[in-house]
């Protein structure tokens, strides 16, 4: 049976670690690999990103997996996160062997962030290696194939996209060939998801004609509301949409890269503008290498490609869905399901 959710990629689990209240409004999400890691790659297309570890995903470089990825509210400060999970991993005997002894290992823990910093009424509360710790071990606790909470928990708590509340998303899919596709994303852009003529999700026109137009009535006083709460909140000129992007076939970290680079068209389905200076908008790549690619086929990988983009718009319209409303001392962000049902 499956989810729709990363967790759908037998082995991968996902784990939050959600702070909201007293000043606090963000967390970490972190994706755990198989034990024993997974081919990863990344693929960076923001102007403003909040990075660790990226460099290693190289395919021209040594690392070829990773146990895991955290992807953290608290912008670059919020990084301190994948100490925590880095700490967990060696206590596990996870990572990269560097000695004789199997307790000889360096963990690499790919990281990034959003930019939420503030929005729970105190810039200086953020995640820090305890929350990190707090997501992997979340993460480990649970079973295979679990659902994933969405909406505003983990990295996606302090989340915004243009001025609506966004959150924590994810999907997946199982192709023709059996090899199973998934994606996660954390969506907190500066461009909007919604058309401005209708109030539609830009995400919905793009999922085989499930397009819900709100009422007239109920767009134009969205938008009233809409435009009142962005000059109380001023402006917010710093996001990043983040996504993981996840499959059971045996990818190369060649053939992992172009996945992860593809899979940000799915962010352009959703959202507008996108991969701006002030985004820092990252997508990664996991593979397993459960399911072995047609080695007849040399355009095999295509259906993969084509399958995370689309589940990376699909978990963008779950995550805007998901998302409840927040209105506290950082600011009032209404829910998209609040202003249109």
């Amino acid at each position: 049976m499956t989810v729709d959710a990363l967790t759908d990629v037998a082995g991968v689990r996902v784990g939050h670690a959600t702070r909201a209240g007293d000043g606090l409004l963000t967390g970490t999400t972190v994706v755990l690999a198989p034990e024993g890691g997974a081919v990863a790659a990344v693929d960076v297309r923001g102007g403003g990103p909040g990075t660790k570890e990226t460099d290693a995903l190289d395919p021209r470089n040594l690392v070829q997996r990773v146990e895991a990825i955290v992807l953290t509210g608290g912008s670059a400060y919020g990084l301190d996160a994948a100490s925590g999970v880095m700490a967990w991993l060696e206590e596990q005997g996870r990572g990269v062997r560097v000695g004789p002894d199997p307790a000889h290992v360096v963990p690499v823990v790919p990281a990034a962030c959003v930019f939420d910093l503030g929005r729970g009424g105190d810039f200086g509360a953020r995640p820090d290696a305890a929350t990190g710790r707090a997501a992997v071990e979340s993460a480990a606790a649970t079973s295979p194939g679990a659902r994933v909470p969405e909406g505003c928990v983990g990295a996606g708590t302090g989340a915004v996209v243009g001025a609506v509340k966004g959150g924590i998303g994810t999907a997946s899919t199982v192709l023709d060939s059996g090899i199973t596709v998934a994606a996660l994303v954390v969506a907190n852009a500066a461009g909007s998801a919604l058309d401005p003529e209708t109030g539609a999700l830009y995400g919905e026109f793009f999922q085989g004609g499930r397009v819900r137009h709100p009422d007239a009535e109920v767009h134009a006083t969205a938008v009233r509301r809409l435009t009142g709460i962005a000059e109380q909140n001023g402006p917010q000129p710093l996001n990043t949409t983040l996504a993981v992007v996840a499959t059971d076939a045996d990818l190369s970290k060649a053939q992992a890269q172009k996945l992860a680079g593809t899979a940000h068209d799915g962010i352009a389905r959703a959202v507008r503008p996108v991969h701006l200076l002030n985004d820092g908008d990252t997508v990664f790549a996991l593979a397993t290498g459960a399911r072995p690619l047609d080695a007849a086929n040399p355009l095999a990988l295509n259906g993969i490609l084509a399958a995370g983009a689309d589940l990376v718009t699909r978990a963008i319209v779950r995550a805007l869905r998901a998302a409840g409303s927040v209105d506290g001392p950082g600011g009032v962000w209404p829910s998209y399901e609040e202003l249109y049902g």
